[in-house]
């Protein structure tokens, strides 16, 4: 089986309460410790890469070390890797898809709002450049198409629900409408009939309570290399005490 096969696979036929929960690791070594402890699949976030590699989030990292970085990761593991490869870094779909094929990504997250302007992209072009990844990709890739509505624009289950149904027939396997109301993922993933990513931030529901609400895959972001830079910053204090 194929690495994006496996992935997709992970999707499927899961119990409500238990969604693919996947750890974003930000190198090869923390990729090590989530693939050791029994994880089935990971999802580098692109800010805890940026971050790692000396850049702010929002497609500020060179194109080149954000792919040899995700590159580092995918050999370190057997376990299938995800890639939140942004907006793309103004890619066009087929290279974008080579370049992941080429590293052994198993797929990848696409937000479909422009990082620079922090403006919606055109449902109609998103949907065009994820269905032009799709046909370069093939079944090898598993898209996670991100609507970003409830970031950046109309909050509610409407707006995305009509960009989830694009982004649906344009060949996405799951959608991410990061930050939406837990209470709203299981009517969008009825509405447009794909599973649905959910976001899962300290303070908030569990993942297998994001799990119960609806979600079929959960991720971090960059939230888990944020607790481990607290930790480092504990582990400093203690140096200087």
């Amino acid at each position: 089986m194929s690495r994006g096969a496996a992935l997709r696979a992970l999707h499927h036929g899961r119990a409500a309460g238990d969604p693919l929960v996947l750890p974003g690791p930000w190198d090869a070594a923390s990729a090590r410790v989530f693939a050791e402890a029994g994880f089935p699949a990971l999802a580098t976030p692109s800010e805890g890469v940026s971050a790692a590699l000396g850049y702010a989030d929002g497609q500020h990292t060179p194109v080149e070390e954000m792919f040899a970085a995700v590159a580092r990761v995918v050999r370190a593991v057997d376990v299938p890797v995800t890639a939140d490869v942004e907006a793309g870094y103004g890619l066009p779909a087929k290279e974008l898809a080579e370049r992941l094929l080429e590293i052994g990504a198993a797929g990848c997250n696409l937000e479909d709002s422009d990082p620079a302007t922090r403006r919606l992209r055109d449902p109609g072009e998103q949907a065009d450049y994820l269905a032009a990844v799709r046909e370069a990709a093939g079944d090898a890739l598993v898209v996670n198409a991100r609507i970003d509505t409830f970031l950046r624009g109309d909050r509610t289950l409407a707006a995305a629900v009509a960009r989830g149904r694009r982004y649906a027939e344009a060949g996405a396997d799951c959608l991410y409408p990061i930050t939406a109301p837990p209470e709203l993922l299981a009517d969008l993933a009825e509405a447009t009939g794909l599973p649905v990513n959910a976001l899962c931030r300290p303070g908030g529901p569990s993942p297998r309570e994001l799990g119960g609400f609806g979600a079929t895959r959960v991720t971090f972001g960059g939230g888990l290399h944020h607790q481990a830079l607290d930790a480092v910053r504990e582990m400093a204090r203690g140096l200087l005490a």
